[in-house]
């Protein structure tokens, strides 16, 4: 009997730690500002496919919020499920939906391959073993979306010893082979640093690692600084027959600030089917710069860069294989270089938000954020609208803000 009545009183402390939460919960909620996008042109149905994850400030109060089909949402509005493993990317919230099993545990986009019959994943899981060294295996799924069929395995990491760490930044299915691109720091002598990109190409069949290629390799030493780095993949899952990748070089003064060397630093690009390492030219008479390819967007055919030189931002756009400018459109919102961008490429549109500015904030008072939504052909304005908070507490309404962390457009 005691020990029914002991699971008795556990249950309702659970029902009424539960029932006190969710009540909180709504309080919280309801006391907290709506923003919504109002629309200054075009149609406001362009905006059922964008999502803002953005972060509500108040002095010393912070709070997330998710603006998704002009509705917002905060972290106190979702369930505990959702707040204990947080938002994740819509593309993976797609996968789990559709493949729940074979998606349990991954929730990196970018370790993901997808096409019309195939479901791909590679991931390194790693541990420092007690005499200081890495301990690490490809963890490798496959599965065929007709049957359903799943095919998981893990595999040792060719060359383990020297590895310090290994991130999947690519996976692509090619020749029924999986490739698997990784970004490496390396174990060096004395005081060098080493970090390397490498291609791993995995025999799925047979469970087996192929080859181990070096694509790149960068040994240095401080004050000197070597960085690899991707534009933003808008198809990250998509199948693509080639990546991008910056070599930034630069020193760190011990009497300043960092300083990039214009002149050493160059892009790369790595076919998957010609297997082949080429050197990027973008034409200076286009005005195109490293720079800007850093905070591009690429989509394995085409680069989409972002130039601010002129009096509105221009939407530039690069073929890869030719190594040509293909469009150079004008974008009907003011350059404004005290405000950060945000950009996405998806649905034939070029979705472009504007906020989180250096002068955002006056007198604790927030400047709305901007949205354009245009065609990626023709540059012409398909949405054009700005934030606008619906307050609750109008003593408080001007100490609000919001600080914009990503922007998302679904399919």
């Amino acid at each position: 009997m005691k020990r029914y009545l002991c699971s008795i009183i556990i249950g309702m402390v659970v029902i009424l730690s539960i029932g006190t939460y969710y009540v909180k919960v709504a309080s919280s909620a309801s006391s907290l500002p709506k923003y919504t996008f109002k629309t200054l042109e075009g149609s406001d149905k362009e905006l059922d496919p964008v999502i803002i994850n953005a972060t509500l400030e108040n002095g010393s109060f912070y709070e997330s919020l998710t603006f998704e089909s002009n509705t917002t949402t905060y972290a106190s509005e979702r369930s505990y499920l959702e707040n204990l493993y947080g938002r994740q990317d819509h593309q993976i919230e797609r996968l789990v939906k559709e493949h729940r099993a074979f998606m349990r545990g991954k929730d990196s986009i970018s370790s993901l391959y997808e096409d019309d019959d195939f479901l791909a994943y590679a991931w390194v899981n790693s541990d420092i073993t007690n005499n200081g060294k890495m301990d690490a295996e490809f963890d490798i799924g496959l599965l065929e979306k007709k049957d359903e069929e799943e095919t998981s395995f893990q595999i040792e990491l060719p060359d383990q010893e020297r590895i310090m760490n290994a991130d999947v930044r690519d996976v692509q299915l090619v020749h029924s082979k999986l490739q698997v691109l990784t970004m490496n720091d390396v174990n060096s002598s004395d005081d060098k640093q080493t970090k390397e990109v490498h291609l791993y190409t995995i025999d799925l069949a047979n469970k087996k690692v192929l080859s181990d290629k070096t694509l790149l390799s960068e040994t240095f030493t401080y004050p000197n600084q070597v960085d690899f780095e991707m534009p933003i993949d808008i198809a990250p899952s998509q199948p693509n027959n080639m990546v991008l990748i910056s070599v930034i070089k630069g020193v760190n003064h011990e009497d300043g600030p960092y300083e990039e060397k214009l002149n050493e630093s160059k892009l790369l690009s790595y076919n998957y089917e010609t297997e082949k390492v080429e050197t990027v030219k973008l034409p200076k008479r286009e005005s195109l710069s490293l720079g800007m390819v850093e905070s591009g967007y690429v989509d394995g055919k085409n680069l989409y860069l972002i130039d601010k030189k002129s009096d509105n931002y221009r939407i530039k756009m690069f073929d890869l294989s030719s190594q040509t400018l293909t469009n150079d459109m004008e974008l009907d919102l003011a350059v404004n270089k005290k405000e950060q961008n945000f950009a996405a490429i998806k649905n034939g549109r070029v979705y472009f938000l504007l906020g989180n500015g250096v002068d955002q904030m006056d007198n604790l008072t927030y400047k709305p954020a901007k949205l354009l939504i245009a065609d990626i052909k023709t540059g012409k304005t398909l949405y054009k609208g700005e934030s606008v908070m619906q307050a609750t507490n109008k003593k408080n309404s001007r100490k609000f803000g919001i600080f914009i962390d990503e922007l998302e457009v679904k399919q």
